[in-house]
């Protein structure tokens, strides 16, 4: 088993965006952590938070106390403060779970 987030965001700086991701990735990484999917979506039909929705993914964690040790690590802090905050108009959690893997 697995835990596992399903996220939507409002990207309004790819570039920006994907420095983000590659500054990330080795982070992830060492907390076991992994993308399973990720979509560029250009329309968001119903959303009960943020219309404007152009990008989703799951991102998947051994389980909850690494995904916590990992969104609370320095450096993923440092990458997201210099990237994700300029690049990212708004995030929506759309769920979480417990996966069987």
């Amino acid at each position: 088993m697995s835990f596992e987030i399903l996220m939507g965001l409002e990207v309004t700086d790819d570039p920006g965006y994907d420095n983000y991701r590659a500054a990330m990735k080795p982070i992830l990484k060492t907390y076991d952590g992994r993308f399973g999917y990720d979509f560029k979506v250009s329309d968001t039909l119903i959303s009960e938070q943020n219309p404007d929705i152009n990008r989703v993914f799951t991102i998947n964690f051994p389980d909850k106390q690494q995904m916590k040790d990992f969104f609370s690590d320095p450096l993923y802090l440092q990458a997201r403060e210099k990237y994700f905050i300029d690049s990212v108009a708004s995030v929506t959690m759309i769920s979480s779970y417990q996966k069987t893997d």
